[in-house]
């Protein structure tokens, strides 16, 4: 029985990893550059035509309709895109330079938007010249993305006035910069300040110098035009809009907002945004006020516009008064201590944004990935590489597993023991399945063993498994982290293959078309199937012949499909794998069982003698 479970698991998860990996993965890949080169094609035509921008609003109501109505100044869809990213920039009357030790970037004066923006300490590779990450890009450039704040001024967003500035002036954590214009009898100001981080602080002020009263909307939005080339696409993973509004957190994936339309909630606390892997742009609203949060696509189904915002209620200003505001955007990656320090209060040094860090896809497993993250990040940046804090990691979970892990393997050992006496049952009765299972069910009944127990060290190890890949595989902090010699990345594949002998034949066996996948099998992965490979050697042999080829084929198998895992999963698997033999061979040692090297691993001797001339 306990056998029949642990192939059934490790089995359903080979087949798993192997449909994503041969079948699954290369489908969504061509089905995304289909859909770009339609996209593509389609803006195109339109451009030429003159049609670009026909497509609907998404016909939000209430406090959200002017906003949702704006084609041209929040959608951006009759905008035709830039030659290049610098005729985009270049397009703008005017920008405000942005200059932290973190961001670098301007302001559009224009619309007063935040839409070119690079994140200093993030590179695109490993390679210390490599480009830096760029975050933002104006709405006439192929893949428009930027944040915005603003008001309504009676259903008029007014998203395309030109703002004015101070000659030289420069957003920096020292020196905030206020944008001015007049228009309608309104004077607006809206002022940006911005920390050492990514948050944006943006106070607006409008004074009503006419003579009617004016009815005033607050929104922020952040936009995105189209699917980004970028992007992951992976189930374990949420890319697109997202938010938090009221007590809730929302989230729609690109094509399903596509596909299914987008929403309207109301909250009175939280943000919206659109978030990548790593990266976030949000929007965020006084926390305490009510507003209405919406993720929408205001474009087609070929040519989207993604966009997530948020409406204040309205307020209305008689002559002579004004109105005051202030709330924030953010720009930059998600840095779970950085997401935090935001979440507290102002008297703690915070700004109160409510659940600010679930803008990281901790998942339904959020009580491992948490902890198995806040674990590895504490001594990660204690000691300054991650790869020990994996290495520690994986003892400090093997301490708490020990009473566990020691009943499964106690019970391995145990059956180990009965060997002998089984193998006497299966030749007494033959043929007789039915009979030579009773009996070996009252064999365990008279030694009070349990064989389902064997499975727990596999059982209570998936979930685990499962929380550190996602952990791995959604946080920003290992990110291009070092472990030791050729590991320069602890998120990415092993670079290294024995199919070019680890780097000395000069050619990457990967890029060879269909079976390159499968050919990134570096020393981790090796190590790791190797460790499992001398496990299974030390439990008891299965009794049918199958399965014990199967079982005899598990490590190869593994070490094919953990070859294009990241290496800090390989390093926490096969670091798992040696604690977990050193703690079999103590059990069983200590529960008498003797371990027959020479039958175990008879293939040294063959090797030895070899050696040996013999």
């Amino acid at each position: 029985m306990d056998r029949n479970v642990i192939l059934a698991v490790v089995l359903s998860m080979a087949v798993l990893l192997g449909w994503d990996l041969m079948i699954a993965g290369p489908q969504r890949e061509a089905i995304e550059a289909q859909r770009r080169a339609a996209a593509e094609a389609a803006a195109e035509a339109a451009e030429q035509s003159g049609q670009a921008g026909t497509g609907a609003a998404s016909g939000l109501a209430g406090p959200t309709a002017g906003v949702v109505g704006d084609m041209s100044g929040i959608g951006g869809l009759n905008a035709p895109a830039a030659a290049t990213l610098e005729d985009a920039l270049n397009a703008a009357p005017g920008r405000i330079t942005i200059e932290t030790p973190s961001l670098t970037g301007s302001i559009n004066l224009a619309g007063g938007r935040i839409d070119d923006l690079s994140l200093k300490n993030y590179r695109e590779t490993i390679d210390k010249d490599s480009p830096i990450i760029r975050l933002f890009s104006p709405r006439n450039a192929q893949d428009g993305h930027y944040i915005q704040q603003g008001w309504i001024v009676n259903s008029d967003p007014a998203t395309a006035a030109v703002w004015t500035a101070k000659q030289g002036a420069r957003l920096t954590p020292e020196s905030p910069v206020t944008l001015t214009r007049t228009a309608g009898g309104l004077v607006y100001e809206k002022t940006f300040s911005i920390d050492e981080n990514y948050m944006f602080t943006v106070t607006q002020t409008v004074r009503n110098t006419g003579g009617e009263p004016v009815t005033l909307t607050p929104y922020g939005l952040v936009i995105q035009k189209g699917i980004p080339k970028d992007l992951e696409n992976f189930m374990i993973l949420h890319e697109g809009p997202i938010g938090v509004i009221g007590e809730s957190l929302y989230q729609r994936k690109y094509k399903k907002i596509i596909n299914k339309g987008g929403f309207t909630e109301t909250g009175d606390r939280g943000w919206v945004g659109i978030t990548s892997k790593n990266w976030l742009a949000a929007a965020i609203p006084p926390q305490g006020e009510t507003y209405e949060g919406y993720l929408s696509n205001i474009g087609t189904e070929i040519e989207p516009v993604f966009r997530a915002g948020y409406a204040l209620m309205a307020r209305q200003i008689a002559p002579g008064e004004e109105a005051s505001l202030t709330s924030y955007l953010y720009g930059g990656a998600k840095d779970v201590d950085i997401l935090q320090s935001y979440e507290n209060v102002p008297s703690r040094g915070g700004l109160g944004i409510y659940d600010f860090d679930k803008a990281v896809d901790w998942g339904n497993f959020f009580f491992l990935t948490r902890p198995i993250f806040y674990t590895l990040n504490f001594f990660g940046d204690l000691i300054g590489n991650f790869g020990v804090a994996i290495l520690i990691l994986t003892l400090i979970i093997k301490a708490i597993l020990f009473p566990l892990a020691n009943k499964g393997y106690e019970s391995m050992s145990k059956m180990k023991k009965l060997q002998p006496e089984i193998e006497k049952l299966r030749k007494r009765y033959g043929d007789d399945k039915m009979k030579q299972q009773q009996e070996m069910m009252a064999l365990y009944q008279k030694e009070k063993l349990n064989p389902i127990a064997g499975c727990l060290p596999i059982l209570i190890q998936m979930p685990i498994f499962y929380a550190l890949y996602k952990t791995l595989f959604v946080t920003i902090e290992l990110r291009h982290e070092p472990f030791v010699a050729w590991i320069k990345d602890l998120s990415a594949p092993d670079p290294t293959t024995i199919f070019n002998l680890f780097g000395l034949i000069p050619y990457d066996p990967t890029s060879l078309p269909l079976i390159g996948a499968f050919l990134g099998i570096g020393v981790l992965p090796l190590l790791m199937g190797l460790g499992m490979w001398f496990q299974i050697k030390l439990n008891p042999p299965p009794p049918d012949p199958m399965q014990a080829q199967i079982f005899a084929m598990m490590p190869i198998i593994f070490t094919f499909l953990f070859a294009s895992f990241a290496s800090g999963l390989v390093l926490y698997w096969f670091w798992n794998t040696a604690l977990s033999i050193l703690q079999q061979v103590f059990i069983m040692k200590r529960n008498g069982v003797d371990i027959d090297w020479g039958e175990r691993f008879s293939f040294l001797n063959r090797f030895k003698n070899l050696a040996g001339g013999k």
